[in-house]
């Protein structure tokens, strides 16, 4: 059975978030470096993917501002070698969700004029009041 440990972490709620998202429990991981080993894709990347895992470990939010989570090809060599089956790709996508969801971009229906209103696809009209009401 694997052990759950309490991590005293700079954001809580962060960690937290993750977890809820990507269903992976992230403070489970030992930091072997398996998967960043495994990963193709490392070289390119700014930090690790055990890097990742740590700092969001510890509710670090600077991992928000690096690009692995962006680079993460969700190939799964990670989670195939790691001796806790930790899904990684879950948790780059979650990151990208997260960081996804906080971008301000919504349209505001007051600014734009009726000439302008017409040229834009209904879609975009339709998601940004699910955003907004939603």
């Amino acid at each position: 059975m694997i052990k759950k440990t309490k991590v005293t972490s700079h954001n809580a709620d962060f960690l937290k978030e993750v977890i809820k998202i990507s269903d992976v429990q992230v403070t489970v991981c030992d930091q072997c470096g398996v998967c960043s080993a495994s990963c193709p894709f490392t070289e390119e990347m700014d930090i690790t993917p055990s890097n990742i895992m740590r700092m969001v470990q510890f509710g670090m939010e600077e991992v928000m501002d690096t690009n692995s989570m962006w680079i993460c090809a969700s190939c799964f060599m990670c989670m195939t070698r790691c001796p806790r089956g930790m899904d990684l790709s879950k948790v780059a996508e979650a990151l990208r969700q997260i960081k996804l969801r906080k971008a301000i971009d919504q349209m505001d229906i007051g600014k734009i004029d009726k000439d302008e209103a017409k040229k834009l696809p209904a879609i975009a009209v339709v998601g940004s009041f699910r955003k907004l009401t939603g």
